[in-house]
């Protein structure tokens, strides 16, 4: 080969593997939300490898909502701390989309956030959004619709789904098949989402983690100590959450099985779950939830499809109808057919 060709090669070599070797550029909107500082902590670990390399937080708009207590009291913490791992506060959205490849929408308030991805998913920017995607199971999905329209990668989940502890139920050994599950947690309210949409999220994704999608009806009992929410799955099986809203909160689940029962929770006692060992003294969700988005950002693969995160959407909506009626069975089919003619 002559010289120069040579030279050439080797040139164009090097500099498609410094292409290559480029992470990607995340932008961060809203930054009342802890999960934002989490990330940011994971991605720029000077340890880091594995999947979790390669992705680095550029930029940050710190959206909040003077509505929301949580945002108030956590706005400012949250800016501070994210400022410690080298990223940029910028004046707007737009300033943090146009720096950025792929968008992690941290906003707290569901309310807010079909208004602050329509931008993003017109861009085609891959987009994490924190807990809760939306405030109503309309707004789910017309995100998802818009998302599918501009064909922009999206996904949504709590933190919970991807801890080993709850994940690890499905092919437990000592539980074989899952035939049914208790979950129960934390359910303080929020007086700008419905009950269920706010902390209570996080005890309906285990459920879905744990059971999978496929749920039919659910009925609701609700005081002010408690919410006991049955649902009813197309093969018979029977999942429950247990809102916690009086007591000591504790997130857990008894999980029914094939095989046997046995207990699950975010400090372990799953199996491992995509290298991630799950112990009994550190919560494994932040990480394993990280694990995911970096994922997504490099495959444009969401990890949990449209039709289940909507489908736990309608989940919450049911019950929200069935304490409106008094306990009265509720079929998702119904507050889905009548979310998407709104």
């Amino acid at each position: 080969m002559p010289r120069s060709l040579s030279s050439f090669v080797a040139l164009t070599f090097a500099a498609t593997a410094l292409t290559a070797a480029e992470p990607i550029k995340v932008g961060v909107i809203g930054l009342d939300n802890y999960q934002a500082v989490a990330f940011t902590q994971l991605f720029h670990n000077p340890k880091v490898e594995g999947d979790l390399a390669g992705i680095k937080v550029v930029a940050a708009f710190p959206a909040g909502s003077p509505e929301i207590e949580e945002s108030v009291r956590e706005l400012p913490k949250w800016t501070e701390q994210i400022k410690k791992f080298g990223v940029e506060i910028v004046q707007s959205p737009d300033e943090v989309l146009k720096r950025s490849d792929a968008i992690l929408l941290m906003s707290v308030d569901g309310r807010a956030h079909l208004e602050q991805l329509k931008p993003i998913l017109k861009a085609g920017k891959p987009v994490y959004v924190g807990r809760p995607l939306a405030a109503s199971l309309a707004d789910a999905v017309e995100i998802f619709r818009l998302a599918a329209e501009s064909k922009t990668p999206i996904f949504t989940c709590s933190q919970h789904r991807f801890s080993p502890g709850f994940l690890g139920m499905r092919n437990h050994p000592e539980v074989g098949d899952v035939l049914g599950t208790d979950v129960y947690g934390g359910a303080p309210r929020e007086p700008h989402h419905p009950d269920l949409f706010w902390h209570a999220i996080h005890g309906i994704e285990t459920l879905y983690t744990i059971m999978g999608p496929g749920c039919v009806s659910v009925s609701r009992t609700s005081t002010e100590t408690a919410d006991v929410v049955t649902g009813t799955w197309k093969d018979g099986r029977v999942g429950t959450y247990r809102g916690i809203r009086k007591g000591a909160p504790k997130y857990s689940a008894t999980v029914f099985g094939t095989k046997g029962v046995s207990t699950a929770g975010v400090y372990g006692h799953g199996v491992p779950v995509k290298g991630i060992v799950p112990t009994n003294d550190k919560y494994m969700g932040y990480e394993a939830t990280a694990v995911e988005i970096a994922k997504f950002f490099k495959t444009r693969t969401p990890p949990v499809t449209a039709e289940e995160t909507i489908e736990l959407f309608a989940f919450m909506e049911a019950a929200e109808e069935s304490k409106r009626q008094k306990g009265t069975v509720v079929k998702l089919e119904d507050v889905l057919m009548k979310a998407r003619k709104k």
